[in-house]
């Protein structure tokens, strides 16, 4: 504090003292500063861990890059993140091109990335790695999902580069293997930035126009760089959504791509899915051989075995025209036997027939039946007589059980001017005095409608309140 003060007697106090004064604003400083920054760090390398990564609606990438002492917020813009290879995350050690920055708002600093790529492992191979992840849970790989390959494909279709040694090489082994098979190329792009999108495009157009019957991908060796198209999601998507049957052929037998993965089939060269998906002609021509030398002799074989038994059952039979003679005779021999049976019977019901009509003769129904509905008649009117009486005599008692229950009906009672009387609300009858309270509710009725009323007092024997 005392230095400070004999600092202070030191400066002169003039007037002018404060014009000769630089006074900066904030804005002015940080402009300052930002220009200092750009111009002294215009571009530079810089390893370090993503922390705190923050991908808002834009889709621009904040984080900050951390070692174990220090950290300096960074970003990198959306158009800068299109052309990674991988996706960032929190813990992630990287390395980095960029410039460093100011944002004046709030004056802090930060570095602008126009590059990254993972620190010790390669962005290919952190995007292949990323991308085996995401499509093994999402069940591209799974076993059940895979497609059987046709023992004998009409068509074969191959997707592949038509200026390459591997189409040569396919199409010589087929015709070796299966002379004049028809075979459809879908020439595509293996390399390049445009090589996925024409591979997807070519299985797409052979699953819509139904062009193959199996399909070979195929492709020779090389780095990663160079297998780059076989191992993004576009490929795998298209392979995992053909309906036929793809025989994945990538690189050489050490090499995988995520299109081995997804494939129905992968062949560790092409020659060899060339080999997996077309049999040779000359060993099925054998088997047919073979299966038609061994149909005939069964069926010879078969033939000469039925032909003994038959001998053998001829030896045991009787001659045919020995045993018809021997059935007309008996035939015959029925015929007679059935029509004097049948004769006979016929006479029987003959004779039983007339005698039942001369019985009936003379029992003649209709006699019976005029003697039967004069009876009949007799019934009926001492029926109808009987049944007029007995109704009177129900009248008669009816009426005078009538008058006896209208003498009893408590409604006739009550139109004489008498009342019931009950307790609300259990609604018993009150038939004396003590049945009731002082405050009880009653309900008094009437032979025409109710009075509702509550007791005031009671009397008995002209006591009252009782």
């Amino acid at each position: 504090m005392t230095s400070l003060l004999n600092l202070l007697e030191r400066v002169p106090l003039a007037q002018n003292t404060m014009e000769h004064r630089r006074i900066y604003s904030v804005t002015e400083l940080n402009a300052e500063i930002k220009a200092l920054l750009e111009k002294s760090y215009p571009f530079i390398w810089i390893s370090a861990e993503i922390s705190n990564l923050r991908i808002p609606t834009s889709g621009h990438n904040y984080f900050s890059l951390k070692d174990a002492r220090s950290q300096i917020s960074a970003v990198m813009f959306r158009g800068q993140i299109r052309n990674l290879q991988f996706k960032l995350a929190d813990g992630l050690a990287v390395t980095g091109f960029g410039r460093l920055s100011l944002y004046e708002p709030r004056g802090t600093y930060q570095i602008i990335f126009e590059y990254l790529e993972p620190k010790g492992v390669g962005a290919l191979q952190m995007a292949f790695e990323q991308l085996k992840e995401k499509l093994a849970l999402e069940g591209l790989f799974d076993e059940k999902h895979k497609k059987q390959l046709p023992f004998l494909p009409a068509l074969l279709g191959i997707i592949t580069s038509p200026s390459g040694s591997v189409i040569h090489d396919i199409i010589n082994i087929t015709e070796r293997r299966y002379p004049n098979l028809d075979i459809r190329i879908m020439p595509v792009k293996v390399q390049g930035d445009d090589a996925a999108d024409e591979i997807g495009a070519a299985i797409d157009m052979l699953n819509r126009h139904k062009l193959a019957d199996v399909a070979i991908l195929a492709r020779g060796g090389g780095s990663l760089e160079d297998l780059q198209a076989f191992n993004t999601e576009r490929v795998a998507r298209a392979i995992f959504a053909s309906q036929i049957p793809i025989i994945s052929a990538v690189g050489h037998e050490t090499d995988y791509t995520i299109a081995d993965f997804v494939a129905d089939l992968r062949a560790p060269t092409p020659s060899a899915a060339a080999e997996l998906a077309v049999p040779v002609k000359y060993d099925l021509l054998k088997n047919i051989k073979e299966f038609e030398y061994l149909l005939y002799y069964n069926i010879n074989h078969y033939i000469q075995q039925r032909r003994l038994i038959v001998a053998q059952t001829q030896k045991r039979l009787v001659d045919p025209r020995r045993r018809t003679e021997d059935a007309r005779l008996k035939l015959d021999d029925y015929a007679n036997r059935l029509f004097r049976a049948v004769s006979g019977r016929l006479n029987q019901i003959r004779e039983r027939l007339q005698w039942r009509r001369t019985h009936l003769h003379a029992h003649n129904p209709i006699r019976q039946i005029q003697r039967f509905r004069d009876g009949l008649q007799q019934d009926k009117f001492a029926l109808a007589r009987e049944l007029h009486a007995t109704i009177n005599r129900d009248r008669s008692s009816l009426r005078e059980i009538t008058s006896k229950l209208n003498a009893f009906n408590p409604a006739s009672i009550l139109s004489r001017g008498y009342s019931i009387t009950r307790t609300l609300p259990d609604r018993k009858v009150v038939r004396t005095a003590e049945s009731v309270k002082i405050e009880q509710d009653l309900e008094i009725i009437l032979a025409e409608g109710k009075i509702e009323s509550r007791v005031m007092r009671i009397r008995k024997n002209g006591e009252k309140n009782i």
